[in-house]
């Protein structure tokens, strides 16, 4: 990318893996650093101005419907058409998993076995707080026994 003295921002809109995803990605970048250069100081005064103007990355499209209706904000996170094999052998034989399925499987895999080991990281702490709420618990009514005890009149009435 390169922005000539005149102003104007020049674009190469093609990456090495060349996917579209990516060259769209790549332009919307280089398009707002561009014109991030170009407006400058001026940025302030239109944000402080404006109450429309905001900075933040846009949404998937359809995301918050989506969210709404139980689904992820991204048609590719999973589901059927991500987690399903793309094909079969004509007798029936499942196909080889691919490779991204693999890396899913084990990242899945990794989420799950962190997920159990916090749980029961949780369930020990929560053991050991309830064992020493006990341990205070007895330790108190320990000092309520062993209180010197009233004499005379006063011996009837009942201990607190």
């Amino acid at each position: 990318m390169a922005a000539p003295s005149g102003g104007v921002c020049f674009f190469r809109t093609t990456s090495a893996n060349g996917s579209a995803w990516s060259r769209s990605l790549m332009f919307s970048v280089k398009m707002a650093a561009c014109v991030a250069r170009r407006l400058g100081p001026r940025l302030a005064k239109i944000a402080s101005m404006s109450r429309t103007f905001h900075c933040s990355t846009v949404d998937q499209s359809g995301g918050a419907w989506r969210v709404k209706h139980g689904f992820p904000i991204n048609p590719s996170h999973y589901g059927p058409l991500t987690d399903l094999p793309d094909w079969s052998f004509a007798d029936g034989r499942p196909a080889p998993p691919m490779k991204n399925h693999l890396r899913r499987k084990e990242r899945n895999e990794n989420l799950a076995r962190r997920v159990a080991m916090i749980s029961a990281e949780m369930d020990h702490g929560m053991e050991k707080w309830k064992a020493k709420q006990n341990e205070r618990k007895q330790q108190a009514e320990e000092k309520r026994r062993n209180r010197l005890q009233p004499k005379g009149s006063s011996q009837e009435q009942d201990p607190k």
